[in-house]
């Protein structure tokens, strides 16, 4: 019976890949899975430590016995011919071409009576209770999607109900190799009971791991038996001692080891003294670890008050007590999690030991290599596997093992976005193996706040699962209500198994500990921030004036008078700013309003300067480092930091998050006061000292936020333009509050937990004029519905809670209808579509550059090369969903480049020259790029 042939010299027979499989999931359990799993699965199954050892690493070994069945022996002619006219091997007529027919079911369907046999306890009424059909159907999903619970006649009477598993000699077959197998791995011992599911996503997972290791044709090539290998007891031996010896090499290589923990000490990690936040961590959060164990840190602190540091060092302490073997530090978007990879670079080079391999993870993580000329981030050498390219036969080997697809997230350190780690709790295919990738680390989660009520219902789904396998967590946060921070507390305590609500009050800035092992919720701790100033906010009532063409008449009480007037002070005598819009498309036109209102200013190198996410990725980034360039952190020294010259950034939201900018001052259409808040921690955030602000920016203690607000009067309706970016509720709400606050200002970081968690009162109608009391209560009704709607979808889409698992894995798996795996990944993007610009030359040729230095490449039957598939992914821009919903026929990927998951859903537009500004006709649309970025007719 052959097991392997694509790629090989000759088929590789079954026995030989289960035990290779089962060989490479006992070095996983001794190097990679921590000491507190594996007693846990021992104790779990009933077992001792070298039993449950042996035991499950014979579970692993069996996934492939499904390929002992007529449909996939028959996909060799050369092997099946030999079968077909042996009489022992009978099947139903066609059986061996059942289309629908797929070996890993076979699995399940088969192993539940084999296990059963062999005194696995089995319970025929309410077969999820049965441990036999637990393991069935464990190892029926390690291609990614559990099979459905069979029913306890579906067992007994497998072959009628499923003709693919053909008669009696193909039951007999699989019955021999499930013998051999026990026999030659010593699994005699049988479990008293199965797993929990916590504990039964982790060996599933693994299972996954130890499959696709043995499955390198490198691997298995220098093991093909010779000619003539009949598959005797002693060469089965043989070929077991050998898979013995071969698996260390093929998980080390693959650099899945274990990551150590090895500092406790906050100077041996960074190269600075503590603030008055990251001192107190490290006073204290050791203690009340050792006391009662790890489990989950939030930290709540302004902008710049050091919480990535603190999460790290959190991290480092949890870690070292859990016994983790890495970190995943989850970001809301690809451009936070890309500045934070060097970050958490230096603190695994000064705070790890061990297996330190790191990946950067989001969709376009792919185009950074981790490192230089061929080195992984500590030096090791990595081999340069073609992981790019779309050819069915590209065969990523060991030394390039990670950067495989779905495998990123079980490299022992990750930096990336926070869609990687909640597409374990969607029930995509395998999702079991993101949960095992994030079972046995420390997950960080920075921008807790940052997510709308769909993602935080799948990131409370998450913390629940994450409690279940007792993985500690760090969660930071700027701005966070006390209702969202009580309902992430909550839910990684409900995981651990402890259901009474904790009450959480948090403190800004402070941070609280909640025990996974007793479920004890220590007292919230204050602390000081280094930071402490009161922040001036002058609110402006402006008339919405953003559409007016440029080089028309300023309206008085415009918005457009009111920049000019904020703005003045920076272009006549000098200093920085930052102006803050809502949607992309009144970015653009701000920024080409302030280049006609201060002519002297855009001539100046640097003058002006406009970001924004519409741009091809290649230009955003560059953008970006020409900002943190201008208005970053400045270099230590011991001269006076000068005066920096007039210079102001247009911006959306692009800027709130991870990225270190200060500015003199900040400027800000009306958003919620949360998001006012994060922006306006980019106002005098570092200190320059007297000769390093302008004049007109009077102190450190008390920057400035001018908010532009339309709403001022009653009656008032947010601008069409701004479409549902923000809620009308929050925006009425801020609104009214920043009446009251304009007098007084904002005591940070003191005031700011009491106003965020004011604006969502229930009372806050209540207290308001009676004029508009029922506008507020209107508003409040719509945002309330949405949410509602937002947690409902979550619950509809996402998986269950693991206590509600009860034995049957096929739920991580179950979709309701009209669910589909397309509409999940889409749903996590929100509405977002991805264009590639081809500019067309003289002559009717297109390139990817508009200078025409870039020919667009034509594929070929493998598709595009490596770095031709990186010449087109770092052009790509993204843009809404809704300017690519009519179609048009030249605007597909042509087949050649390929089937890269870079390229899905790539849509092509193909631009001209006109007048400086190239543009293109899509559907009844117009669509053009200029160095404003792109934009929509």
């Amino acid at each position: 019976m052959w097991g392997k042939e694509r790629g090989l010299t000759r088929p590789y027979p079954v026995i030989c890949h289960l035990l290779d499989t089962g060989a490479v999931f006992r070095e996983l359990w001794d190097v990679v899975l921590s000491q507190e799993t594996r007693e846990a699965v021992a104790s779990a199954l009933g077992l001792s430590l070298s039993e449950a050892r042996a035991v499950v690493s014979f579970w692993a070994a069996l996934h492939d016995i499904g390929k002992i069945t007529p449909p996939f022996q028959a996909q060799v002619p050369s092997c099946y011919e030999l079968l077909r006219e042996d009489s022992a091997y009978v099947s139903a007529p066609g059986a061996e071409y059942e289309r629908q027919f797929r070996h890993e079911i076979a699995s399940h369907w088969s192993l539940s009576a084999l296990l059963e046999e062999v005194g696995y306890p089995g319970d025929g009424r309410r077969m999820h209770r049965s441990v036999s059909h637990q393991v069935a159907q464990l190892l029926g999903g390690h291609h990614g999607s559990f099979g459905a619970v069979l029913k306890s006649k579906q067992v007994a009477q497998a072959s009628a109900y499923n003709a693919g598993l053909g008669g009696v000699g193909w039951a007999d077959q699989r019955r021999v190799h499930f013998a051999e197998v026990r026999r030659v791995m010593g699994a005699i011992a049988v479990p008293a009971r199965g797993l929990p599911a916590g504990l039964a996503v982790v060996v599933a997972g693994a299972v996954v791991v130890a499959d696709w290791l043995a499955s390198q044709t490198s691997a298995i090539e220098a093991r093909l038996p010779a000619s003539g290998w009949s598959g005797t007891p002693a060469q089965v031996d043989a070929h077991w001692q050998g898979a013995v010896r071969a698996a260390p090499k093929l998980v080390g290589s693959a650099r899945l080891g274990r990551a150590r923990f090895s500092s406790q000490d906050f100077a041996a990690m960074f190269p600075f003294e503590p603030n008055s936040l990251q001192r107190d961590l490290a006073e204290h959060l050791p203690g009340l670890v050792r006391e009662h164990g790890p489990g989950l840190v939030l930290v709540t602190a302004p902008t710049g008050d050091g919480k990535t540091e603190g999460a790290l060092f959190a991290a480092s302490v949890l870690g070292r007590a859990a016994g983790c073997r890495g970190l995943y530090f989850a970001l809301p978007t690809m451009g936070t999690a890309d500045a934070m990879l060097p970050r958490v670079e230096a603190f695994a080079s000064q705070a790890l030991s061990g297996e330190r391999a790191l990946m950067l993870l989001h969709s376009m993580a792919w185009l950074s290599s981790p490192g230089n000329g061929g080195q992984d981030l500590f030096g090791d050498a990595v081999g340069q596997a073609d992981v790019v390219s779309a050819g069915a036969s590209t065969v990523v080997e060991a030394d390039g093992w990670l950067r495989g697809p779905k495998r990123g997230l079980l490299a022992p350190l990750g930096v990336g976005t926070i869609d990687q780690a909640l597409s374990a709790v969607l029930p995509l295919r395998y999702n079991a193996l993101r949960l095992f990738g994030l079972s046995d680390k420390v997950f960080v989660v920075d921008e807790a706040h940052a997510y709308g009520p769909w993602m935080h219902q799948l990131l409370l789904r998450l913390l629940e699962w994450l409690g279940t396998m007792r993985a500690p967590v760090v969660l930071l946060s700027a701005t966070l209500t006390g209702r969202s921070a009580g309902s992430l507390v909550d839910a990684y305590r409900r995981g651990a198994g402890f259901y009474e609500p904790s009450a959480v009050a948090p403190r800004y800035p402070g941070w609280l500990f909640a025990s996974g092992g007793s479920g004890e919720v220590s007292a919230v701790r204050s602390t000081l921030s280094n930071r402490a100033r009161t922040l001036m906010v002058s609110r402006r009532a402006v008339a919405w004036d953003t559409a007016e063409p440029i080089g028309s008449p300023v309206r008085e009480g415009g918005r457009r008078a009111a920049l000019r007037e904020v703005l003045a002070p920076v272009a006549e005598v000098g200093g920085t700013a930052l102006v803050c819009c809502t949607t992309v498309a009144e970015a653009q036109q701000t920024y080409r309003d302030l280049l006609a209102a201060f002519p002297d200013l855009a001539a100046r190198p640097g003058g002006l300067r406009l970001l924004h996410s519409r741009y091809p990725a290649d230009a955003r980034a560059s953008i970006t480092a020409d900002c943190e360039r201008a208005y970053g952190k400045p270099a230590p020294s011991d001269e006076p930091v000068a005066l920096r010259p007039a210079s102001v950034l247009v911006a959306t939201q692009v800027v709130e998050q991870s990225l270190d900018l200060d500015f003199d001052l900040v400027v800000s259409d009306l958003a919620p006061l949360a998001q006012l808040l994060q922006r306006a921690g980019r106002a005098r955030r570092h200190c320059r000292g007297p000769s390093g602000r302008p004049a007109w920016a009077a102190t450190e203690e008390e920057p400035v936020l001018v908010v532009l607000d339309p709403l001022t009067e009653p009656g008032e309706a947010v601008p069409r333009s701004w479409g549902t970016v923000y809620d009308a509720s929050l925006l009425h709400r801020t609104s009214r509050m920043l009446a009251d606050l304009a007098s007084q200002g904002i005591a940070v970081p003191g005031d700011v937990q009491r106003l965020v968690d004011a604006v969502y009162d229930e009372d806050f109608v209540d207290k308001a004029d009676e004029a508009v009391r029922a506008e507020l209560a209107r508003f409040d009704e719509e945002r309330l519905a949405r949410e509602a709607a937002e947690r409902h979808m979550a619950a509809w889409t996402g998986i269950c809670a693991p206590a509600d698992v009860r034995g049957d894995l096929s739920k991580l798996s179950l979709r309701e209808a009209g669910v589909s795996e397309e509409m999940l990944t889409t749903r996590l993007g929100a509405d977002t579509g991805r264009v590639l610009c081809l500019y067309e030359q003289s002559g009717g040729t297109f390139t990817l550059d508009p200078e025409g230095s870039l020919p667009v490449p034509a594929g070929g039957r493998h598709g595009l090369t490596a770095p031709q598939l990186a010449d087109v992914a770092r052009r790509v821009a993204p843009v809404p969903g809704r300017w690519l919903r009519e179609e048009e026929p030249d605007s597909a990927v042509p087949r050649k480049w390929g089937t890269h998951p870079s390229l899905r859903g790539l849509v092509l537009l193909r631009m001209t020259p006109s007048g400086g500004i190239w543009r293109c006709r899509h559907g009844r649309s117009t669509v053009s790029i200029s160095d404003v970025g792109l934009e929509f007719e």
